[in-house]
């Protein structure tokens, strides 16, 4: 293990696989005690199952995104076993790519509620251990799609966007408290989530990639890890894009 996180707590939600689980993992080798929180209970346990048979230190919390009394139990989890919170990492989303006419209101509804509200409760209930531990560091994934237009992906892209202007307020709001508050935009990704994109509309988003791949969770999860750290210390409000180059075009 290294000593990026030594010593410090940290909840991630959408953590039972993909993105979230490697943040996860990754957290925990650099030192971290990490809550992983998320809808998927056999997945989030054997993640946290792996991450112990690592020699990391985590344990698992159901945690719908869109409930404010899950977001409440996460938060009181981590500090019932580990005595605060340090970091808060809203890594859970929902993707979604029909266009403006296409789709339903109850999708248009969906999305907004796991890819926005879901953010807001975060770091709503976060935020007061974070003030009691003296400071802390909030990561909110968004996407390209929060920066740039597809043409599609209307309620993605919508949400996505909230996240992105939601992370600044925050960050003027809790600077003063040393509460830095920050946004990760991944480009084209291989996750879970993407995994069921029509193939050829998946290739032609990595071809469009001027690095020429698609970007891996590994990739995300490393930039997390800065701003999670104190390396990162005097970074707040900022969007961090990692994207292979694809918003550089």
């Amino acid at each position: 293990m290294a000593d990026r996180l030594r010593g410090k707590v940290a909840l991630i939600s959408g953590g039972a696989r993909g993105q979230g689980a490697v943040e996860g993992k990754l957290f925990a080798r650099e030192g971290a005690k990490v809550v992983l929180g998320d809808v998927l209970e056999e997945e989030g346990r054997r993640t946290v199952e792996e991450i112990r048979a690592a020699g990391g230190d985590a344990v698992f919390v159901t945690l719908d995104v869109t409930k404010a009394d899950d977001w409440q139990r996460a938060v009181d989890t981590a500090v019932g076993t580990y005595g605060k919170l340090d970091i808060l990492v809203n890594n859970a989303g929902i993707l979604q790519m029909e266009g403006l006419e296409e789709i339903t209101p109850e999708t248009w509804e969906r999305v907004m509620a796991v890819n926005t509200t879901g953010v807001w409760l975060g770091m709503k209930a976060a935020v007061p251990a974070l003030r009691r531990a003296g400071g802390g560091s909030i990561i909110n994934i968004s996407s390209i799609s929060g920066l740039i237009g597809t043409g599609m992906q209307t309620a993605y892209q919508a949400s996505k966007g909230a996240v992105r202007i939601m992370t600044k307020t925050a960050a003027m709001q809790y600077a003063k408290e040393g509460i830095r508050v920050n946004s990760v935009h991944p480009g084209p990704i291989d996750t879970p989530m993407t995994a069921g994109l029509d193939r050829e509309l998946w290739q032609m988003f990595v071809n469009s990639v001027p690095l020429k791949r698609a970007g891996t969770s590994e990739d995300i999860a490393y930039g997390v890890l800065y701003l999670a750290s104190d390396e990162s210390s005097f970074v707040t409000g900022a969007e961090l894009i990692i994207d292979g180059g694809y918003t550089a075009q």
